[in-house]
């Protein structure tokens, strides 16, 4: 049987994805392979890809195709993710040059996975739709030594029109809290001083397993209590499931972040309601003020989508006056792309792309002003900062509770501590600033 030595992995998509990556990096390593950086020098090639969007599912069906027309086919090859779960009837038959397919719920089957292809040399497929939490996330090898990624509940039970994640990621299952503290405390112990709660829904936590008794604001206060754990973020969380209880952990919590993402996805009611969303743009107006009147320092994040079918340019004016009135300090926004398999695909995709186009660069334009007067509104003001990692050109970086990226002159000896910044000026979507020893004003909000 053929030997494996080295590996590179390459990973697409979101944050769960990285976090997936890193378990599965863990396991190669445990199985005694060096992960090396240079992929034409690898003996495995491993693409833990997104199927999100149409744009992130062509780079990878490029990236690996080429590997294809190679002439000297070397390396064992598996595709990873998301699109292994959608993709899976065709990936095959596109890229017949790849050797394994593993879904996102079959993480822990990598090792039989990669025996089995040694041993029969036979294309092997593996893509269950359900998920077991058998997944080993104490060996996760992570790049970042100040910050890591943790899982509490998988899948999503929503069923938005446009999103593959309930076909690709199965529902909801939550993860025992007792497992998650233990993790926290095990990062805590290596330095660790930041932690980001994932799931497709984190506000569904523990609604799988009634019998626990633990929702998602009772982790939280439990994680509040690990010493050592200086800051708990978490993403990404549905609307219809924030609570109150949730908003006053915000609020009374030390470690946790005054940011929330908040997906509002559309600011029409019957855009929200095509778009299966379950709330209305009144019923999330009332969240979000309920929201800054437990926390008035909160900042928000946001996603949303232009040129959903049959989306009016009245329509997307609302959406634009929307964004305007929540002020987002955090915006990932998209123009519609169908995904195969979902309901929306059935539908006619009726919203010209340039009218997409146009609609997304005027709600960037918009986001790039708020971000703006916002880096204006700051200067002056003194922020705290976890310090992450020294730059290209030897600064530090860090980030505020709030999420912006702050840039300051330093030591080695600041990384991984937490420092009071005075805001002396920003460059683009970057604070720049100095160290204050004993700060007199300290602004939260940010």
């Amino acid at each position: 049987m053929r030997k494996l030595k080295t590996f590179f992995i390459r990973t697409y998509g979101c944050q769960m994805n990285e976090l997936d990556s890193e378990i599965m990096v863990g396991a190669l390593e445990k199985r005694g392979l060096e992960r090396i950086r240079e992929e034409e020098d690898a003996d495995l090639l491993l693409f833990n890809t997104c199927s999100i969007r149409d744009l992130a599912e062509r780079k990878v069906m490029g990236k690996i195709g080429k590997l294809g027309r190679s002439p000297n086919k070397r390396s064992i090859i598996g595709v990873t993710g998301c699109m292994a779960n959608a993709k899976k009837e065709s990936i095959f038959r596109k890229l017949p040059h790849v050797d394994f397919i593993l879904g996102t719920n079959n993480i822990s089957d990598l090792d039989a996975v990669l025996d089995e292809v040694l041993e029969t040399g036979k294309q092997t497929l593996k893509t269950d739709m359900r998920f077991e939490e058998n997944l080993n996330y104490f060996d996760a090898v992570r790049d970042d030594p100040i910050k890591a990624y943790i899982s509490i509940i998988r899948g999503c039970d929503k069923y938005c029109t446009y999103c593959v994640v309930p076909y690709t990621r199965g529902k909801e299952d939550s993860r025992s809290p007792d497992d998650i503290i233990a993790e926290c405390q095990q990062l805590a112990a290596k330095g660790y001083k930041e932690v980001t709660l994932l799931g497709q829904n984190v506000n569904s936590y523990g609604k799988d397993k009634p019998a626990w008794k633990e929702l998602f604001h009772d982790l939280l206060y439990r994680i509040d209590k690990i010493e050592g754990i200086e800051r708990v973020r978490f993403m990404t969380s549905h609307p219809c499931d924030i609570t109150i209880e949730l908003m006053q952990a915000i609020r009374d919590l030390p470690s946790l972040c005054e940011f929330v993402h908040f997906p509002i996805q559309a600011g029409s009611s019957r855009i929200l309601r095509k778009m299966n969303r379950r709330y209305t743009l009144e019923q999330y107006l009332e969240k979000v003020d309920l929201l800054r009147q437990i926390v008035p320092n909160a900042s928000l994040g946001t996603d949303i989508i232009v040129g959903f079918p049959t989306e009016t340019e009245e329509e997307f004016q609302m959406t634009y006056d929307i964004f305007k009135q929540i002020r987002y300090s955090v915006a990932f926004l998209f123009s519609y792309s169908a995904r195969k398999g979902t309901p929306a695909y059935r539908w006619k995709d009726d919203v010209p792309e340039e009218v997409k186009n146009e609609r997304l660069h005027r709600l960037m334009d918009l986001h790039l002003q708020i971000s703006s007067e916002e880096m204006q509104q700051m200067l002056g003001q003194t922020v705290e900062i976890l310090v992450e990692k020294r730059t290209k050109s030897a600064q530090l970086k860090g980030r505020t509770r709030c999420w912006k990226k702050v840039v300051i002159s330093g030591g080695e000896e600041l990384i991984g501590t937490l420092q009071w910044i005075k805001i002396s000026g920003y460059n683009h979507q970057t604070l720049l600033g100095e160290i204050v020893s004993n700060p007199a004003l300290k602004t939260i909000g940010f």
